[in-house]
């Protein structure tokens, strides 16, 4: 009698101690996420993103990072490993090479290589003939886990980041995986790193950020502006710091845009000395989430379908060096979903996406924001 009546208290309990003690891969941390700020004043809900025209891509998913190239065609990463290129109308496309990784952010040097940013395999380099060659895969012996964006400086150095040196995308089931587990761990292992094409080194530039994202250079080269997804907001940081510890005070960094509306993802420089950044979702229940670590491990161990993860909104942004927001387009609908950073060519502005199976653009110049 007395077994009989212990298997049901056994059985209640089961759940309870899956949700209390099963292994999850984070050890997460502590932090407390600002008031999200909402869509209003400068990123007032509006839908100038809604109706972007779209290029087909043949199956091809994710056009990530979107690079103009210097015979003037596009050339984009996909998830398929695949980096593409195209005319501007979206014609004549092919298969430039496949890099047997996730190539994310894409830049071209002075003498017209193709650098790739790829999330599994490092910083690469493509030439014409689409041959892939590995610039980096470590840094001080310590592996470069998730290459993300890129950017070629005048005189040829090569700045990217590493958004975690936590999580891979290989082990871990994809770049939007690994990106969640950083996030919800906070445990802010990313960095920017700097290659020396002559040296043919890589060194640091500054660690401590949260999801290290895109990049970008500013006008006279001697800042970086680097997204930093999972505490939504965008530094500017000294080109020459060395091994800068963001989570301390410097004169060679500072916060330019913050506490943002959504995760702020790549960075790229447009006309008239302005910036792009995309917003790949909008903020969600993470935030209540941020001063309990117990909370991020118990929902890890619920399904998949129970986390909470942004809704399908549109969002790219423009602003300026001095963090001005001069443009804002948005679609609330999710008809351009995780959208990822814009690339201004030709009369059009190219919209980033994750994970779409076509690539948006709209006629520029954007409209101005609302004030």
């Amino acid at each position: 009698m007395k077994r009989a009546t212990l298997l049901p208290i056994l059985l209640a309990l089961l759940p309870a101690a899956y949700l209390s003690l099963w292994p999850v891969p984070i050890e997460p941390v502590a932090w407390r996420a600002p008031p999200a700020p909402g869509y209003v004043g400068v990123h007032a809900v509006n839908t100038r993103l809604a109706h972007a025209h779209q290029i087909d891509l043949h199956g091809e998913v994710g056009p990530e990072h979107v690079a103009a190239g210097p015979d003037g065609k596009l050339y984009m990463g996909v998830v398929s490993g695949h980096v593409l290129r195209m005319d501007p109308d979206g014609s004549a496309q092919q298969v430039l090479c496949d890099t047997g990784g996730r190539p994310l952010g894409l830049a071209f040097d002075a003498g017209g290589r193709l650098l790739v940013a790829d999330a599994v395999k490092g910083l690469l380099s493509v030439d014409g003939d689409g041959k892939v060659t590995v610039l980096a895969d470590a840094v001080d012996g310590a592996p470069i886990r998730f290459a993300d964006g890129v950017i070629v400086a005048p005189g040829g150095k090569v700045y990217f980041t590493d958004a975690s040196m936590r999580f891979s995308p290989g082990p871990w089931g994809g770049t939007l995986e690994a990106a969640t587990l950083d996030v919800l761990e906070q445990s802010a292992t990313g960095r920017v790193l700097e290659y020396d094409p002559l040296a043919r080194a890589v060194r640091e530039v500054a660690h401590g950020l949260s999801f290290a994202n895109g990049i970008a250079l500013s006008g006279d080269g001697q800042a970086l502006y680097v997204g930093e997804s999972g505490r939504y907001r965008v530094w500017r940081i000294a080109a020459t710091a060395s091994r800068l510890d963001l989570a301390q005070p410097s004169a060679q960094a500072h916060v330019l845009l913050d506490n943002l509306p959504g995760y702020p993802d790549n960075l790229t420089r447009g006309a008239d000395g302005r910036f792009w950044l995309g917003l790949s979702g909008p903020r969600n229940a993470l935030d209540a989430m941020a001063p309990w670590p117990a909370l991020r491990r118990v929902m890890l161990r619920l399904p998949r379908a129970l986390w909470p993860t942004p809704k399908p909104y549109g969002h790219v942004l423009a602003f300026t060096e001095d963090g001005a927001v001069v443009a804002d387009l948005q679609d609330p609908g999710g008809h351009s979903p995780t959208t990822t950073g814009v690339t201004e060519l030709a009369g059009r502005a190219y919209i980033h996406n994750l994970d779409g199976r076509h690539l948006d653009w709209l006629a520029l110049p954007p409209p101005a924001a609302p004030r």
